[in-house]
């Protein structure tokens, strides 16, 4: 009964009833109550009258959520359409609201208490101005200066409102507002902010109301970054504001002006006034926080406003020094006042607060860059590294300007290496971390903001060494030194240490650099034995582990050295503390993959090559590894091995490292030829998983010298897949498809999977030799092919699928007479399982579509043997391939799309294949191109139109499009046809765009069909033209883009020794 008495809004709303179902909303009752309340707000807030009701609930109801739930459904009004009702409604609604905020904040007591609500009235009067102002309300701002006048509390919360006002123009307009309009509102803000501007100055020269000063200065600090430079400059504004600035209780909102005034640059008219603002800012400054102030103490103890003060004082000085800095360093005085401001913003630097620091680093970091740059022009690095020279930078260089600002900074840049080096962040090598318990522990999840950090600040370290390579190497030696020592001992302060010295690998010349690390690696070994205690050796070892990764050229150089250091992992892989072994195993494998041919050759002084020795040793070195360090130290020995050039020797080493794995093969097979319920005991089953493992590895380092060994195993490797094959249908065919969730039948799927894996793996990396392919491809096609067909769907292997598109990918056409075989086993049987949704099956999805689109490159004579169903099959799986949502299954789907084109074009069934598929295709790809959930894919799908519409264009398709029994009248050609047809399409599909918008983008994409970068740019804009994506969130639309831009970052910095990481840098020639 009182819902219809709500819902009927033919008379004024029943306000207490309102007030009651509101409050239900709110209020404690049951879940019923609540949603019942619930249900009949919606419908009243989706009641196209409502609205008109606003005013009565205003005035009658005493209750603040009833006043705001009036506010949201006026809100949605003026957002919506408000531009659609009567002159007469619009100004009684404007005029009602500015009475109430007008007697609301006549006076502080009514002021304060209506606050919330007040606020709320602020934000819709400010949706009402960005209809109506300027061309419907000239006087707004003329009115609203005259009534801030009136009573200083009105003048508060005109502040309040012009600080909402520019918030909305100049920060949140972007895609609320079309571009006309916000220039419109800029335009009127700029020219009205004279009066602005006046009632401001008034206000801070005139009022004692500390709540009034502080909205001012709130509002200034809103209005600054965009008022033309004259108000500033040329009024008493910026004297007002320092005058302010000492003010303890003014002292945020200052330094915030302050800054935005800072940030400001537009050439050198106003140099003078920003010298001048800096230095009466330092002398103040020096008063409030004297300059022997311990910052970082200051800040750990400080209140949270005098946190925000260093916090803000952070940002005045980056933003002052990024957009001046040059105009400091012109005279004595000012170098002095600047360098003072830089030993305050080191000071902050040291703080333990991320964001702080964070915007610290930002601005080092463009510091040393630029005077990295100042001193050297790029140019002859960039020739010395193409000519595989390392460069000392600064040696030689003519000291002009680049000298005269290498002195000024001197001590700033030798106070800030030391600086990245004390809070360097921690790199992805490292595993082992300190828990909140201060527990050494291996690290479980990795921190992407750390990450980040660490790639700015090695960055920086890397400029800072260039910069000064002897006070880098000084600094470093001095930390290390006292770690020794004791004096400075703590595992913080070792990590920083090792991690900045690994960071700048590769920025010294190859003389120095050895020098250093012999020193640093003496040192840190030396450490290692004379420190006691499990978790301190566990840093140590961790730090000696990552800096001699990151020297690959230092231990190429240095035998002694390079054994030293394996024989040192091989010690910490018996070290059981967590994380030391993994971090033993993939610095072993680094290290390898850059030194292998080291291992190989009898060095000076050895008897044997260092593998032999290493493969005699084995079972021991291993003896205290998990089964996945196993297999790591596989793949590093697998890597030295395949660095040995004589056939005999690298054979023998290969039976030699697959000793141990082979006898334990040996021992399970032969106890199954006796009785093969041998295979059926999950330890076996356990045990025959991870010598397919190990071998895995060992394959994905040798390719094709694993032969030898994959021989030796294969078929009775396929005799095992068979049989657990069968295994697995007959438990679930017995139990049902949930027996294929049982621990049992997932340890045999994963013996599958590591067959089909180990295999792939070896074909995948052996060279391309044909003997391979007939020798193990045949074997492989009853026990692997025909068990997938035959299995339940949820037992089959999506590996099957990656195995054979691999095959075909490596043996090409080859392979085209197994198609048909390779079709029949998996086509059909595999879409009936990745049909049904966009969710289940999701690995054999993606492979499944990688299989055709190799056979599609490679064997396309097998799809034209198809027949017409299969071949619409195929057809329909790739379209419903480039619908699906994840990312990788759609762009696959794409790029198989356009195999098949560029086959189907240069084939002799190129019309029947147009004929049957053109419109199929034309429209899905439009579907999916203007909506919003395929935009990574955009530049596929602008490809695919591209390749349709350049046949059409060219007469490559002699035969007509479109069916004469359907079309009215004949077109001319192809050409003319599928223009008309596209025009029809988008005009159907996007009704909210003229027929002559639509006819000209279809004329304009033809005309430029040739050109992919104009017909990118074409489709673009039709789709922001087409309302159909919003402004903040195009970018993939422009993905190529920003993949380009990546590139000429990455040569850059690869032209600058020690930006990119030599361990980083694919260096095959470098390791002789």
């Amino acid at each position: 009964m009182a819902a219809e008495k709500l819902r009927d809004l033919s008379q004024p709303i029943d306000v207490p009833l309102l007030d009651a179902t509101v409050a239900a909303f709110y209020g404690t009752g049951s879940r019923e109550e609540r949603s019942a309340a619930d249900l009949i707000l919606r419908e009243l807030q989706n009641n196209p009258d409502m609205w008109l009701q606003v005013v009565h609930i205003l005035q009658n109801s005493q209750n603040l959520n009833t006043k705001f739930f009036a506010l949201q459904v006026l809100e949605g009004v003026i957002k919506y359409r408000w531009n659609a009702l009567p002159v007469a409604q619009r100004d009684g609604m404007k005029n009602y609201i500015s009475d109430v905020i007008v007697q609301l904040s006549r006076d502080e007591a009514s002021f304060r208490r209506e606050r919330l609500y007040v606020n709320k009235l602020n934000v819709i009067l400010v949706q009402i101005l960005k209809h109506d102002w300027p061309a419907r309300w000239k006087s707004f701002i003329p009115d609203l200066v005259a009534a801030a006048k009136t009573s200083e509390t009105i003048c508060e919360n005109c502040m309040v409102i012009l600080k909402l006002l520019s918030e909305e123009v100049f920060d949140f307009s972007r895609g609320e507002l079309t571009q006309q309009k916000i220039k419109e509102l800029k335009q009127s803000l700029n020219s009205e902010f004279q009066l602005i501007h006046e009632l401001c100055l008034y206000v801070l020269s005139a009022s004692q109301r500390a709540e009034l000063i502080r909205a001012t200065l709130s509002t200034l600090h809103a209005f600054l970054s965009w008022v033309p430079l004259g108000y500033i400059f040329e009024s008493p504004l910026l004297e007002t504001l320092l005058k302010f600035f000492p003010v303890p209780a003014y002292r945020n909102l200052t330094l915030q002006c302050l800054t935005e005034v800072a940030a400001l640059s537009f050439g050198d008219f106003y140099n003078g006034q920003f010298v001048n603002m800096y230095n009466i800012f330092m002398v103040q400054l020096q008063s409030i926080l004297p300059p022997n102030t311990n910052i970082p103490d200051a800040y750990a103890n400080g209140s949270s406003e005098e946190q925000a003060f260093i916090q803000n004082l952070a940002l005045f000085f980056t933003s002052f020094y990024k957009s001046h800095i040059r105009v400091l360093e012109s005279t004595s005085e000012n170098i002095t006042a600047l360098l003072m401001g830089l030993e305050y913003l080191i000071g902050i630097s040291y703080v333990d607060d991320t964001e702080v620091f964070k915007v610290c680093l930002d601005y080092w970091n463009s510091l040393v860059l630029e005077l990295f740059e100042t001193h050297n022009n790029l140019e002859p690095v960039a020739i010395a590294n193409m000519m595989g020279l390392q460069m000392p930078f600064l040696s030689g260089m003519p000291d002009g300007i680049g000298g005269q600002r290498r002195q000024i900074y001197a001590v700033t840049v030798s106070k800030l290496r030391l600086l990245m080096i004390s809070r360097m962040a921690k790199p992805e090598e490292v595993l082992i971390v300190e828990d909140e318990n201060g527990n050494i522990v291996r690290e479980t999840m990795k921190d992407n903001d750390v990450l980040v950090q660490y790639k700015i600040m090695r960055e920086t370290l890397v400029y800072l060494t260039h910069l000064d390579h002897d006070d880098t190497e000084k600094q470093m030696l001095t930390k290390l030194n006292k770690q020794l020592s004791g004096e400075d001992w703590s595992w913080n302060n070792l990590n920083t240490l090792c991690w900045a010295i690994g960071s700048i690998s590769g920025s010294m010349v190859e003389e120095q650099e050895n020098r250093f690390l012999v020193m640093v690696i003496r040192d840190l070994l030396n450490l290692c034995e004379i420190t006691k205690g499990k978790d301190n050796k566990a840093v140590i070892a961790s730090n000696i582990m990552y800096v001699v990764g990151q020297y690959p050229r230092f231990l190429r150089a240095h035998w002694k050295f390079l054994k030293t250091v394996v024989n040192k992992l091989f010690e910490f892989m018996h070290e059981t503390h967590p994380g030391v072994q993994d971090m033993a195993c993939d610095t072993f494998l680094k290290i390898v993959q850059k030194c292998k041919r080291k291992f190989v050759i009898v060095q000076v002084g050895e008897n044997e090559p260092f593998v032999s020795e290493l493969l005699t040793g084995l079972p021991t070195t291993i003896a205290d590894l998990e089964p996945h360090q196993i297999h790591t130290f596989y793949e590093s020995v697998g890597q030295m091995i395949q660095a040995e050039s004589e056939p005999l020797r690298r054979d023998e080493y290969l039976r030699r490292l697959m000793d141990l794995p082979n006898q334990k093969w040996e021992e399970i097979i032969g106890q199954a030829r006796q009785n093969f319920e041998v295979l059926k005991n999950p330890d076996v089953i356990k045990a025959v998983l991870n010598i397919l493992q190990t071998n895995t590895s060992a394959a994905t380092s040798l390719g094709t010298f694993f032969c030898p060994q994959i021989s030796a195993i294969f078929l009775d490797m396929l005799n095992v897949y068979r049989m657990y094959s069968e295994l697995i249908s007959s438990e679930i065919a017995a139990g049902g498809p949930m027996r294929s969730k049982t621990s049992f039948v997932k340890l045999l799927r994963s013996v599958k999977r590591e067959t089909l894996k180990l295999i792939e793996t070896f074909l995948d990396k052996a060279e391309d030799q044909p003997q391979i392919g007939t020798q193990f491809v045949p074997p492989m096609m009853d026990p692997v092919l025909a068990d997938y067909a035959r299995n339940v769907p949820d037992a089959r292997e999506s590996e099957v699928l990656s195995l054979f598109a691999t095959i075909i990918n490596k043996y090409k056409a080859v392979m085209v007479e197994d198609v048909p075989r390779i079709f029949q086993a998996v086509f059909q049987c595999t879409l009936e399982m990745i049909t049904k949704n966009f969710e289940d099956y999701p690995e054999h999805r993606l492979k499944f579509f990688s299989l055709l689109r190799a056979i599609a490159a490679h064997c396309f004579p097998a799809v034209i043997r198809l027949l017409p169903e299969q071949l619409k099959l195929v057809m329909d799986s790739i379209i419903w391939a480039f619908r699906h949502t994840e990312r990788n299954i759609a762009e696959t789907g794409l790029n198989l799309l356009l195999e098949m084109l560029k086959n189907f074009q240069v084939s002799e069934f190129r019309n029947a294949f147009y004929r049957q598929y053109f419109l199929t295709i034309e429209q899905e790809i439009f579907a999916v191109l203007t909506d919003t959930f395929h935009k990574p894919g955009f530049k596929l799908h602008v490809m695919v139109l591209q390749s349709l519409f350049s046949l059409v264009k060219s007469g490559g398709i002699t035969e007509p499009l479109w069916d004469p029994a359907t079309v009215p009248y004949q077109y001319p050609n192809n050409e003319v046809f599928v223009r008309d047809y596209t025009i029809k399409l988008l005009s159907s599909s996007f009704p909210n765009m003229t027929a002559n918008e639509v006819t000209l983008f279809v004329n304009g994409l033809f005309d430029s069909i040739s050109d992919l970068s104009i017909v990118k740019t074409h489709i673009r804009d039709f789709l922001v033209q087409s309302k159909e994506f919003s402004a903040q969130d195009n970018k993939d639309l422009f993905a190529e883009e920003a993949a380009a831009q990546r590139e000429r970052d990455r040569q850059r910095a690869m032209s600058i020794p020690g930006l990119i990481a030599p361990s980083e840098i694919q260096d095959e020639m470098l390791d002789s």
